[in-house]
Formats: structure tokens, sequence, C-alpha cells
């Protein structure tokens, strides 16, 4: 049995229903704090999957948020031992950055449940169960695609939605793994941003009770060919 790594920076924003799925091929799972991990401490050459996780704040905000700069080495040495990781949201932001491209504020925010357009590329990768249903936007920055990156989904806001760097790195500007429930976590949790944003949280809680099951099944189908093809 191997042990999975998670780096979150909130600890409402978890491993939602992908939990499920690595526990059943027999991971343990282990959530790492980023913003006050040592990173010098953590095995550098795991060769269970890495996933980081979403949080608030800008992959480019280290005068703020100093931890960035550790996670961001972090992440580097792994991508360049083309050890499996998988980033969502600010994960996939900061494995951009870590990639050398730029991360900066989208023209808009995106919150809420909305297709992406899967590429060529995406159709024929492990996100094709998402097809073009809903999945949940909650970001407002973007990054140029790296170098050497494959562009695997957009949507109007955003051209770089999702990438694969080789058969070991996968990101996500969006959700596939939030679930319902866990989502009244995030509610509490991101209540200014939501009102900032004028968005009611009943309409969205709505909206996440009737989507978010089938949304999180064909999330968990992309993890799992993801993890088949590791």
């Amino acid at each position: 049995m191997s042990t999975v790594f998670a780096l979150r920076h909130l600890a409402f924003e978890d491993l939602g229903s992908f939990e499920g799925v690595l526990k059943s091929r027999g991971h343990d799972i282990r959530y790492v704090d980023a913003t006050t991990e040592d990173f010098a401490a953590l095995p550098q050459d795991m060769r269970a999957p890495l996933f980081v996780l979403g949080g608030p704040i800008g992959a480019y905000e280290v005068a703020h948020y100093p931890f960035l700069n550790a996670e961001l080495r972090f992440i580097e040495r792994r991508l360049a031992a083309r050890l499996p990781i998988f980033g969502i949201c600010l994960g996939a932001q900061l494995m951009a950055r870590a990639l050398g491209a730029r991360v900066y504020p989208a023209h808009a925010k995106e919150l809420g449940w909305a297709p992406v357009v899967l590429t060529e590329a995406g159709t024929q990768s492990v996100l094709k169960p998402l097809g073009s249903d809903p999945v949940l936007h909650w970001h407002g920055d973007t990054f140029d695609l790296p170098q050497g990156a494959t562009r695997l989904a957009s949507t109007a806001t955003c051209e770089n939605q999702a990438f694969s760097f080789g058969a070991h790195a996968l990101a996500l500007q969006f959700h596939i793994e939030a679930e319902a429930k866990g989502l009244e976590r995030w509610y509490v949790g991101h209540t200014m941003e939501l009102a900032a944003a004028k968005i009611a949280v009943s309409m969205l809680r709505a909206q996440s009770q009737e989507l978010a099951p089938a949304a999180a099944a064909r999330g968990n189908a992309c993890l799992t060919l993801w993890l088949d093809a590791l």
C-alpha cells in the first residue's frame, strides 16, 4: 500500500470524491498543509501521485505568502523528475508557474457551474468523460500554456483551462472532485468572495445538489483513466 500526498492550502478544499477512488485502489492519503510544511522534510522521490489542491491566493503572490517559494521548488523538482502530479485550480496555476509560464488575473472571474470545451487533444485524453457537461469553476486567475504542455480544455474566459505535460502531469483550472456535501464548507469559507461576486449561496447550492453527483462521477472516471495510464 502506498501513500498519496495532497498539498492543500485550505482545510476544506480537499480531495473530495477523489478520496474514494484512491482508497479503493489501496492508497493511504496524507494531507500536507502547504502553508506551514517543511518541504525539505517531505519525500522527494514519491512514486505515488502527488495532488496539489486549490486555494484563494495567486501563484504569483510570493511576496505576501513566502511559503509559495518552497512549494514551487518542490513542484519543479517533481515535474523535472517526471513523477506523477495532478493540480487542481491553484494547484494547476502553481504547476504552470513551475514550468515557467506566466500566471495572472483573468479578465473575469469564473465561479459556478459551466462546461469546458475540450480541445481535439482533450477529447482523446483522460478528460474525455467530461464531454460537454458542466464542471465547477471557482477561480479568478489564469495562466499561459507552458512550453511543451498540451492544452486540453478551454472556455471563452480562459483559453487554458487544462493541460497535460507528458504522461505524468495533469493540471485543471476547474474542479472535477467537488461533492455537494463538501461544498457546504466552501460556502462558509468563501462567503466574502461569493458576496463580492453577487452569487446567492442558495442558488449555487441548488445547482450543486443537482449537478455535483454526476459531475463527480465523471471526475472520478477521469482520475481512474489518469491513474491507469501512469
